[in-house]
């Protein structure tokens, strides 16, 4: 019986200090051991053409998706940044303190994209949280404006991550 009673509380407080590094890390106090800051995306069509390829910084906590990409100056082509969140849902992306024009293409659970967004800039007396684009997903990348229609990113395409780097 103490056997037990004692594995019972090993558990639970397994289960306490696992819950306790989620929140943790989900707060941004300590970083996500399982992600990579880096990856490469392919968005390829539905026989598997692949369109583009993109380095992407990921950005898989609270304060990472908040922050963004508005401590950048600019974002070159093919370069850009993979938003990650433990499901899919309904998501609102704002343009706040940006510098620059993006297009924000939102990604379903399964891959396939929903949503194409082309995002503008604020104007020097916006703060840019008026300036709001929805999508369903459970991934969002955020890419220099224009470069969808460059690449001919279009909404049913598939997101590839490469899980390798």
């Amino acid at each position: 019986m103490v056997r037990v009673e004692r594995a019972w509380k090993l558990l639970l407080v397994l289960a306490v200090v696992s819950l306790v590094g989620v929140v943790l890390v989900e707060a941004s106090v300590l970083p996500a051991p399982w992600t990579d800051d880096r990856a490469e995306v392919r968005i390829v069509d539905d026989d598997g053409t692949a369109k583009a390829e993109i380095d992407v910084s990921v950005a898989d906590t609270y304060r990472e998706r908040y922050t963004g990409l508005s401590d950048h100056e600019s974002l070159e082509s093919g370069d850009g940044m993979l938003f990650v969140h433990w499901r899919e849902g309904d998501r609102t992306y704002v343009m706040r303190d940006m510098d620059f024009d993006i297009d924000i293409v939102f990604v379903a659970s399964d891959g396939e994209i929903t949503t194409i967004h082309h995002a503008r800039a604020p104007d020097p007396d916006e703060d840019g949280g008026e300036l709001q684009y929805s999508g369903r997903a459970k991934w969002v990348l955020e890419v220099p404006r224009g470069y969808a229609n460059e690449t001919g990113i279009e909404v049913g395409d598939e997101l590839v991550i490469d899980e390798t780097r």
